[in-house]
């Protein structure tokens, strides 16, 4: 291949990369660029887990063989295995002393090898391929894992200048790597509250419109616990704002571990003291269910009062619900009168008749109450 050919590929392959929308095309734009810039069939990436001593396969692409998946969930190799992902990935090239890329082939001859290895040569030849370049991935300093890319049996052998093209191919997929990592760690931060780690108002917004869509459509249930923990004020005057914060971050971990009672729950904070649960597709009386085990929790807390609770679900006779807003305004209405009457338990909307006054408050406030009392958070979602 030509000079201009591989500057091409290396620029193809670094915006294959930048136009990834998650890690997954990631890793699958950083498999194809390089096979196709190193005339490949087949190429993969991986990542090298030293506290599980492994390296694991994140994308195959290409030519795959009956037993490999293109994002596969359990496909992994003992790093003992492969001697040259801790002798050479590392040690090695922390030195400087070798290559940073080699060729291994079906024959057993290698070039720019760290040592002969067994593994590779048998997988090249129980998967009809003829050679193979490994080039290691370095990302922020240290050995991340490796390309690896691969031509079928009868085609041209790799040679040592595809193994330099390969290190250098290598460290374009290192550079989209940190952008991805970087990319995904703000997307974290803009849906994680920063004190307790749980979703924050962002992230309850969009799960809270998706979910009702997804009930518009195909009628899941959709289900809304939101509380205020009582006390906080008392507790931020009394002992100080970090003793305050504490209570917050044991009162997260409570709602998280009470939230993974409920497959795929969504557990955030609002802001200040309000939190809240979303569930989408366990019955009602499941989130209800734990929806008192938070309050009984709760209740149990050092320093703290408890909480006020309300739920609203889409299964319980509150009417059509169209919009997230209307749900929000529910369990928002269902948690004020909890406060109110200074419930011990949830207060559920829909369940105290036909004329519910925890319906009733959310969709008509009575006369002479405010709407911002009756809707003290403002759902940003659509009316």
């Amino acid at each position: 291949m030509g000079e201009d050919r591989r500057l091409a590929a290396v620029v193809a392959l670094a915006q294959g990369m930048a136009a990834a929308g998650t890690p997954r095309e990631s890793w699958r734009a950083a498999a194809l660029g390089a096979c196709r810039a190193l005339d490949g069939g087949f190429a993969a990436l991986s990542v090298w887990e030293r506290d599980l001593g492994r390296l694991r396969v994140l994308v195959n692409a290409g030519d795959r063989a009956a037993d490999e998946e293109e994002f596969p969930e359990a496909e992994a190799y003992p790093v003992h295995q492969f001697p040259e992902i801790t002798e050479f990935l590392h040690e090695r090239w922390v030195s400087g002393g070798e290559p940073n890329a080699w060729v291994e082939t079906a024959e057993g001859t290698a070039t720019g090898r760290p040592g002969f290895c067994h593994q590779r040569v048998a997988a090249l030849r129980r998967r009809g391929r003829g050679s193979c370049v490994v080039a290691p991935i370095v990302l922020h300093g240290r050995a991340w894992g490796e390309l690896y890319v691969a031509r079928s049996a009868g085609a041209d052998v790799f040679d040592r200048a595809d193994a330099d093209f390969g290190a250098v191919l290598a460290a374009v997929v290192a550079a989209g790597l940190a952008q991805t990592e970087r990319l995904e760690e703000a997307r974290r931060l803009a849906f994680t509250d920063a004190l307790t780690g749980l979703a924050n108002r962002r992230a309850v917004d969009v799960g809270l419109e998706e979910a009702i869509e997804r009930h518009r459509v195909d009628g899941v249930v959709v289900s809304l616990a939101v509380c205020d923990l009582n006390g906080l004020k008392r507790v931020n005057d009394t002992c100080g704002h970090a003793v305050g914060d504490r209570l917050l971050e044991r009162f997260g971990s409570v709602l998280s571990l009470c939230g993974a009672m409920l497959p795929g729950a969504l557990a955030a904070r609002l802001g200040g003291d309000e939190f809240c649960l979303l569930a989408t597709g366990p019955p009602a009386d499941d989130v209800v269910k734990v929806a008192d085990e938070l309050c009984r929790r709760a209740g149990e807390l050092e320093l703290g009062e408890g909480v006020a609770c309300g739920v609203a679900s889409t299964e319980d006779p509150i009417g059509p619900v169209r919009s997230a807003r209307r749900l929000f305004r529910l369990a928002d209405a269902a948690q004020y009168r909890a406060k109110a009457v200074r419930a011990a338990r949830p207060v559920v909307a829909g369940r105290e008749g036909p004329d519910d006054p925890v319906v009733r408050m959310a969709d008509e406030p009575p006369s002479g109450v405010p709407e911002r009392t009756a809707e003290r958070r403002r759902f940003r979602g659509r009316p």
